[in-house]
């Protein structure tokens, strides 16, 4: 006999398929300007917002700015999806005023080690982004 998981009525989400073109042209336009809106409401400078999406050029960026209907590539899709993930995150667990200011404050967690969440991602790159997500989800359940 071969152990089998229990059954449930919930199935699970089915997973985006970053490597197709389709879903990749389907999601850019949205998450482009979800991630000018984040970065607006927490007053991020443009040079910090480039570093954010994994330094893309000054051109590109202002480009994708006047125009967001483009065709973004997996890795800058994810990266999105982080920020997106954590300013939900922040909204659930903090007042507005909090939420939109946290990114930008000296934290003592070790993980910061003194510094910015802001800075730390943008050091840290596409790992710290996971990282402070899941802290921030992990704060969302009760840990």
């Amino acid at each position: 006999m071969v152990p089998a998981y229990p059954a449930t009525r919930y199935d699970p989400p089915l997973l985006v398929d970053l490597s197709s073109k389709a879903e990749r042209e389907r999601l850019s336009p949205s998450a482009i300007k979800a991630f000018f809106n984040i970065m607006e409401t927490w007053r991020v400078r443009d040079e910090d917002a480039r570093v954010l999406l994994g330094g893309v050029s000054n051109g590109q960026f202002y480009d994708m700015k006047k125009k967001p209907e483009r065709m973004l590539d997996a890795d800058t899709l994810t990266r999105i999806s982080y920020l997106i993930g954590i300013f939900k995150a922040l909204n659930i667990l903090h007042s507005e005023k909090l939420a939109d200011a946290w990114i930008k404050l000296a934290n003592s967690n070790r993980i910061f080690g003194g510094g910015t969440p802001l800075a730390y991602m943008m050091k840290g790159g596409l790992p710290a982004m996971q990282t402070l997500r899941r802290l921030l989800d992990a704060r969302r359940g009760g840990m």
